[in-house]
């Protein structure tokens, strides 16, 4: 007798499983982008106060996020929790940071002092304030060097390097305050287009530096150390009014002492450090807190310190 063939049935279920890996793959996505996501507003916080602690070398009290100023947890990540055992909060976390010194910042001990620059003028204006009401001495400061400028008619007689007796008075004084004062001198001449053409000056340019190098020499004669001083000498090529007047010429002709700044630049860029850092800082309270909570035997990445 012929055995009967027996008929194979076609599964069909075997959708259920490729399904089912989708699923899950879709959850572990999505419970990863919102790991990624969440901002934890302390950490970073202490980060840029660090960071500007560092920069600055002084010392303050970072203080954790207030639990009240906390955001509550987001609507949606409640669908992925299978249990209620994930509505329990999370306790705040409250680490010191430790105090390195009680010593005012470098940036602050420089803001209270004034200024070397500041100083030297002060005192340049008291000594020549006369000749300064008369437009012979012109001051300028900037946060890296003072200007004295000071015409030549009462330094040289015309066509000349050697200084005028009138000459000792005003340069004298000025020497017996910048004496005592640290700051790289130069000292720079300047003339009008008028040609000259001498076997002592060719021309303006060795003119100009050899009024600078007048002046130059008299300031280490009276207490100015000469490792402190440099001259140039620019001629004609940098004139300050027209010289097709004689008062444009009488202007043009110049001698300008420049009192350079003794600071290093590295303290003068603290100020700027410590406003990246308070920029920082002010990035931080401005981005939002998102908190997820958890059982109490599950670690998050924000309780990790």
């Amino acid at each position: 007798m012929r055995k009967k063939k027996h008929e194979e049935h076609v599964n069909h279920e075997a959708w259920a499983i490729p399904y089912a890996d989708l699923m899950t793959l879709l959850l572990a996505f999505f419970v990863v982008m919102y790991a990624v996501s969440v901002v934890n507003e302390g950490k970073f916080r202490v980060m840029s106060e660090s960071m500007t602690e560092a920069f600055n070398g002084g010392s303050q009290v970072i203080a954790s996020p207030s639990p009240d100023k906390r955001a509550a947890p987001a609507a949606w990540p409640s669908l992925l929790q299978p249990t209620s055992t994930f509505d329990a909060p999370l306790a705040p976390l409250r680490a010191p940071l430790p105090l390195r010194r009680t010593a005012a910042p470098p940036a602050a001990r420089d803001s209270e002092r004034p200024s070397t620059l500041k100083r030297i003028e002060g005192q340049v204006r008291q000594a020549l304030q006369p000749l300064i009401d008369k437009q012979l001495v012109v001051l300028r400061r900037t946060p890296d060097r003072l200007e004295i400028e000071i015409r030549t008619d009462i330094l040289f007689p015309s066509g000349v390097a050697r200084l005028s007796p009138s000459a000792g008075q005003v340069l004298s004084q000025l020497a017996s305050i910048l004496a005592p004062f640290a700051n790289p001198l130069r000292v720079e001449g300047f003339t009008d287009d008028v040609p000259i053409s001498t076997p002592l000056y060719p021309s303006n340019w060795e003119l100009s530096a050899a009024r600078a190098a007048s002046v130059a020499r008299l300031f280490a004669g009276h207490g100015v150390r000469p490792d402190r001083l440099g001259i140039l000498g620019w001629g004609d090529v940098r004139p300050l009014a027209s010289n097709a007047t004689a008062a444009g010429r009488n202007q043009n002709r110049r001698v300008l002492v420049v009192v350079e700044n003794d600071q290093p630049a590295s303290s003068r860029t603290r100020s700027a450090v410590a406003k990246v850092g308070a920029a920082l800082a002010g990035t931080a309270s401005a981005l939002p807190a998102m908190h997820v909570s958890a059982p109490d035997n599950t670690v998050l990445p924000e309780q990790i310190r």
